[in-house]
């Protein structure tokens, strides 16, 4: 395990308590406060570039492309530029976001093909054509650069889904590479570890030969692709260059480290979501680490300025249906266990935790903070209540959506926001078939006028009336993700219940210099005043704030006073 270095990170004006005005400035955003940053804290928004936020039309179809898919299987239009334009006016700052995964954006296969679901393009970023270039219809390398730029200048990180398994599908148009390149049967049965690696995961994917240490040339397809466009010296000269370097054999694995670490050494990405973690050998992911990691050395080196910190490369792994009670040990297909920690990763997706969140409060936070602390220590898992390609989410019809988000904003690990998470986006839309169910667009009207949620039930927090707006909940996440941003403890800390009714809970973080600690009191009744004893946590004479109400108040006699209208409490130090 490399040592992890707390570092200070930008964090957004509104951790104090500030306004972020739109379009918000790097210099305003330097003024902020700086907190210690940890990726085992980190709140990361997860989102599918083309399904997030449409700011050039222009860009819509590429390559021929047709609006021709099968509902919510075609190109929608999202783009960088709609990323980018959401960093500005604090978005994701406000829901104090420090990390944005967002997915390949590399250029995809250009034309569409039917898996059994009617007709497919490329918009996900999983069936590449070309590791090497951003795809139109997201925008161009300039815009890539724009994002990194400007999410640094909020404070933000920015993690790229990269793909070492395969390449897209076969069309017309997109021809298959070389068969020294990829295998195209059999289909996986993933009976053995074997059976979900030397396979294709579905018909008409093919599977990279990342075992093969042979050397094989370009594959053709790319060749000719290069020199249409005017790049192939430039592209063949880095390739003679990196092999020379490191020593590699030009075997498939390789290249792809290369391409995949070019994102790194040229625009200074800070940490990669590995796709398909368990459908390639574990031994890979230690060399993809390694080459990383030296590329992001290389970066900061470079660019003192543009850095965040002196934190190494991040890596956090999506090995299908991890869950947290597996620990450091995986266990793979036909039942062998592979430590996915040890071999270059500091995190893995935790694909239990959208059942997990049925459990109580402290049931939940009690067992996560035991495992984090234990078997898990130095490392972390990232948590989620729905993702892009699970058809199981907590809260399905999203008729929790408050709940969703103070268990996910306050469990122990770093979490994982899918894209309208926090504004309740549809995850059954009934046109749609398969995953495309849970790839709507983001609906940004909803925030535009004070609408109603789309509840059937009662279940909401006191804090707000019985019919709650999409801005409310959107005001909930807030304060949950600002709170996170603002305390290291809320995700690695030490978690002790104080109270069982009503439910309080503390949590202590202390390391490396810093020390941080918070209490958190949760579905407490109405009242006039709420009176929560804080010692010994707090000492007399400190101020703490509530993160949820805004109020900062004096511990007096070992306890705080706050005013009762709201069901939540959130102290820390401001």
């Amino acid at each position: 395990m490399q040592s992890k270095t707390l570092n200070k990170a930008v964090i957004c004006l509104s951790l104090l308590g500030l306004s972020l005005a739109q379009n918000a400035t790097a210099t305003e955003i330097a003024k902020a406060n700086k907190k210690p940053f940890l990726w085992e804290n980190a709140t990361v928004y997860f989102l599918l570039t083309d399904r997030f936020h449409n700011a050039d039309k222009k860009n819509d179809l590429a390559y021929g492309r047709q609006a021709d898919a099968a509902p919510l299987r075609g190109f929608m239009g999202g783009d960088l530029q709609g990323v980018i334009a959401k960093i500005h006016d604090g978005y994701f700052s406000r829901l104090g976001v420090n990390a944005i995964w967002i997915t390949p954006p590399v250029e995809q296969i250009h034309e569409g093909t039917d898996e059994g679901t009617g007709k497919s393009y490329g918009f996900h970023g999983y069936w590449t054509k070309d590791f090497t270039k951003v795809d139109a219809n997201l925008g161009s390398e300039k815009d890539f650069k724009k994002l990194v730029e400007v999410a640094h200048q909020h404070g933000i990180r920015i993690l790229l889904d990269v793909v070492m398994n395969h390449i897209g599908p076969v069309t017309a148009s997109d021809t298959v590479w070389p068969a020294e390149w990829v295998r195209t049967e059999p289909t996986c049965d993933y009976k053995t570890a074997d059976g979900a690696i030397k396979c294709t995961l579905v018909k008409n994917l093919p599977d990279i030969l990342t075992e093969s240490d042979k050397p094989v040339d370009l594959p053709p397809q790319l060749v000719q692709k290069w020199k249409q466009e005017g790049r192939y010296e430039r592209e063949v000269k880095e390739l003679d260059a990196y092999f020379w370097r490191t020593g590699f054999p030009r075997a498939p694995r390789y290249y792809l480290m290369k391409w995949h670490t070019d994102w790194i050494r040229k625009y200074g990405i800070d940490g990669f979501r590995v796709d398909t973690v368990k459908h390639v050998e574990a031994s890979v992911w230690k060399e993809l680490k390694q080459e990383a990691s030296a590329a992001f050395e290389e970066w900061k080196k470079a660019n003192p300025k543009k850095k965040l910190g002196d934190d190494p490369f991040f890596m956090t792994a999506e090995a299908y249906n991890y869950p947290i009670s597996d620990g450091l040990q995986f266990r793979m297909d036909g039942g062998s266990r592979i430590n996915y920690y040890a071999n270059g990763f500091d995190s893995m997706i935790n694909f239990s935790f959208r059942s997990d969140a049925h459990l109580e409060y402290e049931t939940l936070f009690s067992r996560y903070a035991n495992y984090l602390q234990n078997d898990l220590k130095g490392y972390s898992v990232l948590n989620y209540i729905s993702s892009h390609d699970d058809g199981s989410p907590f809260d399905p019809a999203r008729q929790r959506p408050f709940e969703s988000a103070t268990k996910l904003m306050l469990t122990p690990g770093s979490v994982q926001i899918y894209y309208g998470d926090e504004t309740a986006r549809l995850l059954n839309i009934a046109e749609a078939q398969g995953d495309a169910k849970l790839r709507s667009m983001m609906d940004w009207s909803v925030l535009q006028k004070d609408r109603p949620l789309a509840l059937q039930t009662k279940q909401v927090p006191h804090t707000y009336k019985d019919s709650p707006t999409y801005r409310d909940l959107l005001t909930h996440w807030q304060k949950l993700g600002q709170f996170r941003a603002a305390h290291v403890s809320v995700g690695m800390g030490v978690h002790q219940q104080l109270s069982a009714s009503p439910y309080i809970f503390k949590r202590s973080y202390q390391k490396d210099g810093v020390r941080d600690q918070v209490v958190v009191a949760l579905d407490l009744p109405l009242a006039k005043t709420h009176t929560i004893t804080v010692a010994p946590v707090f000492q007399d004479g400190e101020r703490v704030k509530d993160y949820y109400s805004g109020q900062s108040v004096i511990v007096q006699s070992g306890k705080v006073e706050l005013p009762g209208k709201h069901a939540i409490i959130l102290l820390g130090k401001p």
